[in-house]
């Protein structure tokens, strides 16, 4: 029986890429990557010449029983996203599912992922933490801050560029301004940013500066005690 390998990429700089990921990836029978044009760059980059195939979140039902099939058959499988840990807030989740569903041996190698370094580096509580991805976009996103805002660990959020300030702007009407928060833009990349503050700070920053890039946004629970309020720009 083959393995399936959960092999997370590097979310901006690329040297971030782990030995072993890069191991992992030129010894693998196959590997699934969400867009094959963006996984090839990568694999060319550190010279990895290996088979690739689409599976993303439109083909990922039809395509896992027959990934399930080829580890079932002894043959071991990487799977890749564009950037980041495959099965956070990208395709991965299902195929991990059925493999574990199907007996087979799952290995999730450590490595880069958005959240994490966001998070350390907001200077907010990351003893205790809720991870909430992106936002639904339009039906039930009121309802799910509203269900927030009496949780006391500190929360994060994953944000488009282009919808950034409304977002800022529901969450400082839901939370109120005060609350502590950190925008986090371009995490590993030549133009990382954190800004810092209360999240009418933090809303009027990005109001005068047009957002670009990944952005996680990081909020503080209802019960922080946390009395830094100058925002900070790094």
């Amino acid at each position: 029986m083959g393995i399936l390998y959960i092999v997370p990429t590097p979310v901006g700089n690329m040297e971030d890429m782990t030995l072993r990921a890069i191991r992992i990836l030129k010894e693998v029978d196959l590997v699934l990557a969400e867009d094959t044009r963006t996984s090839g760059i990568l694999l060319k980059h550190f010279d990895i010449k290996n088979h690739l195939q689409s599976h993303h979140k439109f083909n990922e039902h039809g395509t896992s029983a027959q990934v399930v099939e080829r580890l079932l058959a002894g043959q071991n499988v990487a799977l890749v996203s564009d950037a980041g840990t495959p099965g956070i807030s990208d395709p991965g989740f299902f195929l991990v599912r059925e493999a574990v569903r199907a007996g087979v041996e799952v290995q999730t190698l450590p490595g880069p992922t958005a959240f994490v370094p966001a998070l350390v580096s907001s200077g907010l509580p990351c003893d205790r933490f809720c991870f909430e991805g992106f936002l639904p976009q339009k039906k039930g996103r009121q309802t799910r801050l509203e269900s927030l805002k009496a949780e006391q660990r500190t929360m994060v959020f994953y944000e488009s560029p282009y919808r950034l300030v409304k977002t800022l702007q529901q969450l400082a009407e839901t939370f109120g301004e005060e609350r502590q928060a950190s925008v986090c833009r371009e995490i590993s990349k030549v133009h990382e940013e954190s800004v810092r503050g209360t999240l009418g700070e933090v809303l009027a920053h990005f109001r005068e500066h047009e957002p670009k890039g990944e952005i996680v946004v990081i909020v503080a629970g209802n019960d922080s005690k946390d009395n830094h309020s100058k925002t900070e720009i790094t």
